[in-house]
This record gives structure tokens, sequence and C-alpha cells, in this order.
């Protein structure tokens, strides 16, 4: 069986100049003079995809999953090595590349069809199918500007899937849109996939890679480092996501929308150490639904107490509380303890949560709340990830026990 998409020892560097003319200075001679820093986003990429079958990538941010993208799309060219692409492309990449903001939905729609290389009566008997699926009624007529994020998804898939392309390329566009398009946008690509469509799919959700994909790549600082099973390769990337310094992870921290995780207390304990691990005792940031965790605190104390508090509270990705307890509400005596000495609590937990990301915050107290007398509370310390099993549908933050029957009345 002869590959479609075949990657050999691609590798893709940046010119970096510490001087703001330097760049000029470096063209006018030649080369000569104020040399670059080489910066390497990509090395030694190699891989090769076979007909039909669905690849995930990922990685975390700045391992290169976007740029192998690019290159393999053609809107850019590997510095070293090659690659080849047999057979027809639909791209879809950076949110609204190749849009015209001026222009409205129903020209760039135009325009994306005929960039894909079909002709303009072809382009123009797609328009109602694409207007259809994208459900953006009259705001096809307005301007790309006028558009929301997830407007400009749903036109930009609905164009780039509006005719079964024999390769799709898709990068993390999809996680912008709500949760009712991206339920529609998999059932179209499960459709291509049941046609022969070749998949290479780029997503940070190891939920999304696990439906979609029957194989996973791991980019590490642009360095293809796996290539197996989904299963193999979220084991590894939980790994390497749990290499970060603990340190690091329970700072405070800005998450891109300007919530920043905060801390309080008197200090008279103070946690020094949040962790998430498997049974089998290995730090995780990703869990399967039903999976049970265990969730690991180191507390500090600083001045004597009798029997602290300490409580847990998992959030979801709008700041919900979706649970908590403490030690105090689970008739656990901590006893006495002197300054100087470490108390470590370890909470084991059924995580019967629907897929989706959600947050982790930590608090040390007396009595039943932190209200009582707060010594530490540590907001958003860690987030986790819920991964679904292969073929679970489910939707919403609780994962409950169901049981249907069916009679006739």
């Amino acid at each position: 069986m002869k590959p479609v998409i075949v990657s050999e020892k691609i590798g893709k560097s940046y010119q970096q100049f510490s001087r703001k003319w330097a760049r000029l200075g470096h063209w006018l001679s030649w080369g000569r003079y104020c040399q670059p820093l080489v910066h390497w986003v990509l090395q030694d990429i190699s891989f090769s995809v076979n007909p039909g079958e669905a690849v995930g990538i990922i990685g975390r941010n700045g391992a290169g999953k976007s740029t192998l993208l690019k290159i393999l799309s053609g809107t850019t060219q590997p510095n070293t090595g090659h690659f080849a692409i047999n057979g027809s492309v639909s791209a879809l990449l950076e949110l609204g590349l190749g849009f015209h903001p001026d222009f409205s939905g129903r020209a760039n729609a135009l325009m994306a069809c005929r960039m894909m290389g079909l002709g303009r009566e072809q382009c123009l008997a797609l328009l109602p199918e694409i207007g259809e699926f994208s459900e953006l009624g009259e705001y096809m007529n307005q301007p790309v500007r006028v558009y929301s994020t997830g407007m400009q998804v749903r036109l930009a898939f609905s164009a780039a899937t509006a005719v079964r392309p024999e390769i799709l390329i898709i990068d993390e566009a999809l996680s912008v849109g709500d949760a009712y398009f991206q339920h529609k946008c998999v059932r179209r690509i499960r459709r291509f996939k049941e046609r022969g469509t070749t998949l290479l799919f780029v997503s940070h959700d190891p939920g999304a890679i696990k439906t979609l994909c029957q194989r996973a790549i791991l980019l590490d600082q642009g360095r293809l480092v796996q290539d197996g099973s989904p299963d193999t390769i979220l084991d590894y990337y939980n790994a390497l996501i749990a290499k970060k310094s603990l340190d690091e992870e329970i700072q405070q921290l800005e998450d891109g929308q300007g919530a920043i995780s905060t801390r309080s207390g008197s200090g008279n304990a103070r946690i020094s150490g949040v962790e998430m691990l498997t049974i089998a005792e290995k730090k995780a940031r990703a869990f399967r639904v039903g999976e049970t965790a265990l969730i690991r605190c180191k507390v500090d104390i600083h001045t004597a107490i009798e029997n602290p508090t300490i409580g847990l509270l998992i959030r979801d990705r709008l700041g919900n509380n979706v649970f908590g307890t403490n030690t105090h509400h689970l008739k656990i005596k901590s006893g006495q303890w002197k300054s100087g000495e470490q108390l470590i609590a370890d909470f084991k937990l059924r995580l019967d949560l629907g897929p989706a990301n959600y947050s982790l915050s930590i608090a040390v107290h007396t009595f039943d709340t932190h209200l009582e007398e707060n010594c530490d509370w540590l907001d958003r310390c860690l987030v986790f990830q819920m991964v679904p099993h292969a073929g679970d549908h489910i939707v919403g933050v609780a994962v409950l026990s169901t049981e249907a029957v069916i009679t006739r009345g």
C-alpha cells in the first residue's frame, strides 16, 4: 500500500536577530555580519500515513505541531528534508487563515473552494450547502470582520469540507466552536473516514484523539518522540506533562483569559506540594472516565495546630464547582502537629466526570470550612483532563450509572 503522506527528515528553522537593524545589516553584508541565532522548530521529522488512516498529532505548546501541518499543507516550506502528498488536500489551519475580513462570508467561501482547485460553477453550486451546514443564515452576506471566532470556525470548516477530500488536515481550530457544532463536525469527519478519507489531526484534547484516530504521533521540542496507538502515546504524554516542576504549577498562573489563580491564608500551615497520581502512583494529568486518582497534598506546618482540615475542590473549565470535600466531613481526625513537621494527605477519588478540562483547588483550615481559620487556600493549583473510553458518548460533567428498558405500550 502506497502512503498518501510521507515526511522524510523534515526540519524547519527561523532566524532571530539580537537587534532591530541586525537583519538589514545581515542582508546588506551578504551574510558576513550580524549573524542571527537559528531557532529550530522541527528537526528530523519522519513518518508516513497510509490511505484511510486517521493520525492524531499531540504535544505541548511550542512542540511544532502547527508548523508541521503548515508544511504538509503547502503554506510554508521546510529548511531540510522533503515530503510528498499523494491526493487532494483540504486543510483547516489557523482560524480565519485566507479569509478577507472585508469580504462577505459567501465571497470568502467561494474563494476557499476555488483555492481547493474547484471550478467556478462547482463552487457556486456548493455555496447553498456551505451556508446550510454552517447555519450562519443572513451572516453569509455580512463581512467576516463582524463574525465571532465561533462563526469563523463554522464558515472555515463548512467550506473546507464541502467536498470530501482524499486528505483532511485539521489544526486545533475546532476547539473554538461551541459543543453543538463540534459534534456536527465530528459526525462529518467520521463519514469522511468511512468513505476512505485520510485524516491528520492536531489537538491538545486526548479525548478527541482517542475518538477520531487509531494512531497518534507525539512531538516534543520539535522532535518526534513516539508513534503508536493513542493509549500508548497518551500514557507517554502524561509523563511529559508531569516533568513540569511542581513549583511552576502552583504559582499564580495566567490562564489566557484574565483569570489568575489566587492564594490566601494566615500561613500557619502552607501547602508545599499537590500532585495527581494513578493508582500505581505514577504522575498524570489525563485520566479516563471512571478511573480512580490519588490526590496527594503536602502541607508544611509553621505554627502548632490541632486537627487541621485538608480540603479539595474540583471546578469545571468555566469555574463552576463540581465536587468538594475535606477531612472534617470525611470524619478524619488529623491530630496534633508541631511547627516544622510536614503533613501528607492522600485522597483516593473515583473520577466519574464527563470528558473535559477541570481544575483542582486545595485548602488547609480548621473545622468544616476555610471561613473558620484559613491557613492556606491555593486556587487552581493544577489542571487535569478527563478522557472518554473508546465508543463512549457522554455529555455533561457527571457520569451516572444508567439503565434503560423499552417495552411496548
